[in-house]
């Protein structure tokens, strides 16, 4: 970014909230963010501070060895680009209906987004219950700590506000809230606007590019019959000039699934700590809420001590000396059964628990030796979400055009277009220790396919 668009959007920060600058933190991609003492109050607070002992991308540093930023630092950078959306929203002829009020409530929650994240990013959320969602977890550390003084006190907000917004509670929102929610959870919010080039930069992967300046640049409202846009007629919108600079953010955040967040190594890492914790919750030797406290360091080192049953230490060494799985069989969507049963074993971790150690089972019939409970595993990432519900409002619509169309509409591309390619590139993995590997690729279909007349 140049000089000159730094200073303007430093400029465009400070004008968002009204709060006066008192310091100023250098940052990666920014260059300069400015800093309020309210700001500087909920960052300094002790369940803040530990995001800054919380990797962004978890195991991916195994890969890339620079990837080594924190949930603290993104959470500045999205402060930063939600202060910049919340000043170019209100600086337009329409913007009057952003009240202070509501323009502070949607910076503080931008600030706090990723307060009740659990350590080593996504992975422990899938196991659900008594694992709770890390919204929920923001939402109760925003009504029940510290932060909440912060906010009423510094900030003049009810925590409430901040905390609907946080949990994307829908329905507690008030009508302008429920609008400016589409900065922090949507297709085109300040979250991937920082999170895909940071993390392409922390990696030094030519993927991930993103072209902030002129997407937040091209935000905009619209009025939206409510006919066509549902209950809620009033829309942040983008002009002509985002079309394409959304249709990169798109990609980008496809070609960092593709090559960094759904890598094999940090794959299989993350399923490792997954079954780590599950046997530590299945024994009772850990809780759902004990998990929330721990930063990644101090998680791992929980989960090899004593106390621990023996799957749960043995795995938490291993991630610790980085002797990880290997991936023994690569399932696609072309085998469309058998990777349809084994993706649905990701909507029930209980499930899957069952099945790898039914395959460990299997292993150990076949050689005629014990094989360690949780040596093969079943990596099953994430079935994404890909939504592309943004409004494009044209000052002069081409002709065949409308004044207010969908994205989706104007470039020919459906979320189903973007959602099979997903499906394609998107690897089911049996991944096992080391000593295993050959023998579980050689004979893979012996111990799997007994299994899908009973839990698969």
């Amino acid at each position: 970014m140049s000089d000159s668009a730094t200073h303007a959007f430093v400029g465009a920060d400070v004008a968002a909230t009204g709060f006066p600058t008192v310091t100023v933190v250098r940052d990666a991609l920014y260059d300069r963010i400015p800093l309020s003492a309210p700001e500087l109050a909920l960052i300094g607070c002790e369940h803040f501070l530990r995001l800054d002992r919380v990797q962004q991308l978890g195991f991916v540093s195994r890969v890339w060895p620079g990837a080594k930023h924190t949930r603290y630092e993104h959470s500045l950078g999205v402060l930063h680009l939600t202060r910049l959306a919340v000043a170019r929203l209100r600086s337009l002829p329409g913007g009057a209906w952003i009240c202070d009020a509501d323009a502070r409530t949607v910076v503080a929650a931008a600030l706090l987004h990723d307060i009740g994240h659990y350590p080593f990013s996504h992975a422990i959320e899938e196991l659900g219950p008594p694992v709770l969602p890390h919204e929920e977890v923001g939402r109760r550390l925003i009504l029940g700590s510290e932060i909440a003084t912060i906010l009423e006190r510094d900030w003049r907000l009810p925590p409430a506000s901040v905390a609907a917004l946080v949990h994307a509670d829908r329905e507690s929102l008030d009508p302008a809230a429920r609008v400016l929610r589409g900065l922090l959870s949507g297709t085109l919010d300040m979250d991937k606007l920082d999170y895909l080039p940071r993390d392409a930069h922390a990696c030094n992967v030519p993927y991930g590019g993103v072209d902030t300046a002129r997407l937040i640049d091209a935000l905009t409202i619209a009025e939206i019959e409510p006919a066509v846009a549902g209950d809620e007629a009033r829309r942040i919108a983008i002009g002509e000039k985002g079309i394409s600079p959304l249709h990169s953010l798109i990609n980008a955040r496809q070609e960092m699934f593709d090559n960094v967040y759904w890598h094999h190594t940090n794959r299989a890492c993350m399923v490792m700590l997954l079954r780590a914790v599950q046997e530590a919750l299945v024994a009772g030797t850990i809780t759902g809420v004990e998990l929330t406290d721990h930063d990644d360091a101090s998680l791992l080192a929980l989960l090899r001590g004593p106390e621990m049953p023996d799957a749960t230490r043995r795995l938490a060494s291993a991630l610790a000396e980085r002797r990880i799985h290997k991936r023994a069989v690569e399932v696609s969507a072309r085998a469309i059964e058998l990777y349809g049963r084994l993706g649905n074993l990701w909507f029930d971790p209980a499930a899957r628990r069952f099945v790898e150690r039914q395959l460990v089972a299997g292993l150990a019939a076949l050689t005629g030796a014990p094989v360690p409970d949780a040596a093969v595993l079943i990596d099953i990432p994430k079935p994404e979400r890909w939504k592309t519900d943004v409004w494009v409002a044209f000052a002069r619509p081409p002709v065949g055009f409308q004044r207010h169309m969908r994205w989706r509409d104007v470039v020919g591309l459906a979320d189903e277009d973007f959602k099979r390619y997903e499906e394609h590139r998107r690897l089911i993995r049996i991944v096992a220790e080391e000593r295993y590997r050959e023998v579980i690729a050689a004979e893979w279909e012996r111990l799997i396919y007994p299994l899908l007349g009973g839990a698969l």
